[in-house]
């Protein structure tokens, strides 16, 4: 059975939106975004986020800190999803053109959830089949599960399936961070593509880049 089939034969990841609670970012005048926020998360946007150290597409070992030099669109996945992360990426991609049209430099970043399988070589032929500007990341499981905790984030390796095809359950946002302040926002499935690029663009202005 190959990569393909296991691909367009595999069950839809499902996709755990249910695993945070959701509070009110601060607002008033003393913040600069609240013109642009539309999601709520529990603790405000201090609670997720945070330094990880994780290996590139090309094998390098970066930091956050060397990732997100601008403001980043970060999605947590993994190249053998079946549907959801093809199609989440792809959207993610299609709000990267547009915004690229309004002048904003975003970087797509695809974190795998997935050590076990998505190696380098792996991440960079998913990343340039998706976007030129996606950028790959991987690790040790340690190293993984390290960055998904920092972003809240929630996966599990379902049991008794194949042992080479099997399937991850994950969850699906996707959090635009930017350099120096971190998380600001994070983005559902259902929003379309016009609406992230809105979305983003609003915040890359007030940011300032």
């Amino acid at each position: 059975m190959t990569k393909t089939s296991a691909i367009v034969a595999g069950v839809t990841t499902v996709s755990l939106l249910a695993i945070a609670a959701f509070f009110a970012f601060p607002g008033g005048s003393d913040d600069k975004y609240a013109e642009c926020r539309i999601g709520q998360v529990g603790g405000g946007a201090g609670a997720i986020g945070g330094p990880f150290t994780l290996i590139d597409e090309n094998g390098t070992t970066v930091t956050d800190a060397d990732v997100i030099t601008r403001p980043s669109l970060l999605y947590f996945g993994y190249t053998y999803c079946p549907d959801v992360c093809p199609l989440d990426n792809a959207r993610n991609a299609e709000a990267i053109d547009i915004l690229d049209d309004m002048g904003h430099d975003i970087l797509p970043v695809f974190i795998s959830i997935d050590p076990e399988r998505d190696t380098p070589e792996l991440l960079k032929d998913f990343t340039e089949n998706m976007h030129p500007k996606l950028l790959g990341l991987t690790g040790t499981p340690e190293q993984v599960k390290a960055a998904s905790q920092a972003y809240r984030t929630y996966y599990k390796k379902r049991e008794g399936d194949d042992p080479e095809y099997y399937l991850v359950d994950h969850s699906t946002f996707t959090y635009l961070v930017v350099p120096g302040e971190g998380f600001l926002e994070f983005f559902r499935r259902e929003i379309s593509p016009q609406d992230m690029a809105t979305t983003v663009a609003c915040f890359s202005e007030a940011y300032g880049s």
